[in-house]
């Protein structure tokens, strides 16, 4: 049962993360400071959509790996369901490739395992308040925006994918071959920086609240 939220408390955090022990070291954080809560915590993909449902966050500290899905399978899972919490990414590492996955899927702020706690609560500050916290870091490695790169065939079949259809199905639509598909989606795929297509329909998904036709 989740407990009544201090008065003083200013920002109520939804904490997702699969480790118990990550988990206790949270809880005894965040009882140290006042302007923070925990509303609940999650530890699978499909526990935390659950309880998006159930609920008032204002913001989402997710670890880049659940139990059941890393963070980008995550935000597609949040994204079908229609929700779209302000989300903290809290990475055991500052790998490059995987500080530029999560920028690209929109994720509103950044933060370390290992960095001081202060910049840690100083991050879902920001993000609660509306503003995006991301490493300078990371920022300076982010090209040109993905979708500026995609062809019109690449954006028309990102599109088909978003809709649920199978390769088979875009096929048909488009009068190309299954191969020919194949071949775009690779194409879409490196382009997006992505493994699946799981992680380019959330890019999508994020892309379009952000910027509706």
């Amino acid at each position: 049962m989740v407990s009544s939220v201090p008065q003083e408390a200013v920002g109520r955090v939804l904490i997702a993360e699969r480790n118990p022990l990550v988990i206790a070291a949270l809880r005894g954080l965040f009882s140290e400071n006042a302007r923070f809560f925990i509303v609940d915590t999650a530890r699978t993909s499909a526990e935390l959509c659950e309880k998006l449902a159930l609920v008032e966050a204002d913001c989402v500290l997710l670890s880049w790996q659940l139990e059941d899905a890393d963070a980008p399978d995550v935000l597609a899972d949040i994204g079908r369901l229609g929700f779209d919490p302000k989300i903290v990414l809290f990475a055991d590492t500052n790998n490059p490739a995987v500080v530029n996955e999560t920028i690209r899927l929109g994720v509103n702020g950044l933060c370390y395992h290992f960095e001081d706690p202060e910049i840690l609560f100083a991050t879902l500050t920001a993000v609660i308040k509306g503003r995006i916290c991301i490493p300078y870091t990371a920022l300076s490695k982010i090209s040109n925006p993905p979708f500026q790169q995609l062809t019109a065939r690449e954006t028309e079949l990102l599109g088909m994918l978003a809709n649920g259809w199978s390769n088979t199905q875009i096929a048909s639509r488009t009068g190309i071959s299954e191969n020919t598909v194949k071949y775009h989606l690779k194409n879409l795929y490196d382009k997006l920086e992505v493994r699946n297509r799981a992680m380019a329909v959330a890019i999508y998904a994020k892309e379009r609240r952000r910027n509706p036709a």
